[in-house]
């Protein structure tokens, strides 16, 4: 009985001390998958943590990106609008040197050159011819009668310089100077010549009287100044009231003068006797308009300096935007690069 008691009371020893190594046993085991579950849990934040730093920087760096391309396409349009304006610039001032145009400017004088005035009279004869101031000219005191003539007169006979057989008869007569006073020359013509059809007398006006008087050559000077002058004409049977005025054209290489004038015409009544009123009378006054000489230049609207001043700032800014993209390129080679660093330092420790 006793060896009986003592095998079943170590039997139960021996479940106790069993049953204790088991609830130890399943104590480690149990820590043991608690730190496991800890350790992979602690490397699943680790990579976590390292997704979302890289995640970050991804985004930032996409973020520069999008900047970086952003601000290059708004240099290339700068660029391309400075591009555009210099050309804009360089055409314009091309085409005001081709262009220039014209300015007219007005020279008050007190008087002018007496100019000379060419007639044409062919048969018609000269009557009178007088000089009056302030527009005051007498009534005519027996028409168709020779009167005074206290004007400056030449005769000039030339060859025209459009026909190498013709011979012209031209009466030149000294035109008036005073502007201020309105001096007026006053002329009378008388022709017997009734086969015509129409009765006129041609004249044209050179600008200075005194250069033909100087000229050594006055068949030449009248021919050239017929070839450079326009001519008109004044009607027989009225008076032909001619105001003048001057117009200096300034070239690049000459000065033209030309004139301008007004015409008013006014009907002559005739009262002579039936026997004298064959003879056709022409009438005709010469006077400056105003004292005004018009100028005419040509000049080029372009300046030049701010023509410069413009093209100076576009190849600034056409530089500044190639510096520009030339540091970005620089850069975006460098990022490339530290990210290839970046990218294989990562793989290192996998592999």
């Amino acid at each position: 009985m006793r060896r009986k008691d003592s095998f079943q009371s170590y039997q139960e020893i021996i479940s106790v001390k069993m049953v204790i190594i088991l609830q130890m046993i399943n104590f480690i085991d149990e820590d043991d998958e608690d730190d496991k579950e800890d350790g992979d849990e602690g490397i699943l934040n680790f990579y976590d943590k390292k997704e979302g730093v890289q995640s970050r920087r991804f985004s930032k760096l996409c973020v520069k990106n999008f900047f970086t391309v952003l601000l290059i396409l708004i240099y290339l349009l700068l660029t391309a609008v400075a591009a555009f304006l210099a050309y804009q610039t360089i055409s314009e001032v091309l085409e005001k040197l081709k262009n220039p145009v014209m300015s007219v400017t007005y020279q008050e004088v007190d008087s002018f050159p007496r100019p000379g005035i060419a007639l044409y009279p062919g048969n018609a004869q000269l009557l009178g011819c007088s000089h009056y101031y302030h527009n005051d000219i007498p009534p005519l005191v027996d028409p168709g009668k020779p009167q005074e003539i206290d004007c400056v007169v030449t005769e000039v006979a030339y060859v025209g310089p459009f026909s190498s057989k013709a011979e012209k008869r031209a009466l030149v007569i000294q035109g008036p100077s005073e502007v201020r006073s309105k001096e007026v020359v006053f002329m009378q013509f008388s022709s017997n010549e009734t086969g015509e059809d129409f009765s006129a007398i041609r004249y044209m006006i050179f600008a200075d009287f005194s250069d033909l008087m100087a000229s050594q050559n006055k068949s030449r000077f009248m021919r050239e100044c017929e070839r450079n002058c326009s001519r008109w004409t004044f009607s027989g049977g009225f008076r032909t009231w001619v105001k003048m005025s001057l117009v200096k054209t300034f070239g690049k290489h000459n000065v033209s003068v030309e004139f301008r004038q007004e015409t008013a015409v006014v009907k002559f009544n005739d009262r002579r006797p039936a026997s004298e009123q064959t003879n056709q009378l022409y009438f005709a006054v010469f006077q400056w308009r105003d004292p005004y000489i018009q100028q005419n230049k040509m000049i080029v609207t372009a300046n030049p300096w701010s023509s410069i001043a413009i093209l100076s700032g576009v190849f600034m800014a056409l530089f500044k935007a190639a510096n520009f993209a030339k540091l970005t390129i620089q850069w975006i080679i460098r990022m490339r690069k530290r990210h290839l660093r970046n990218k294989e330092r990562e793989l290192n420790p996998v592999t």
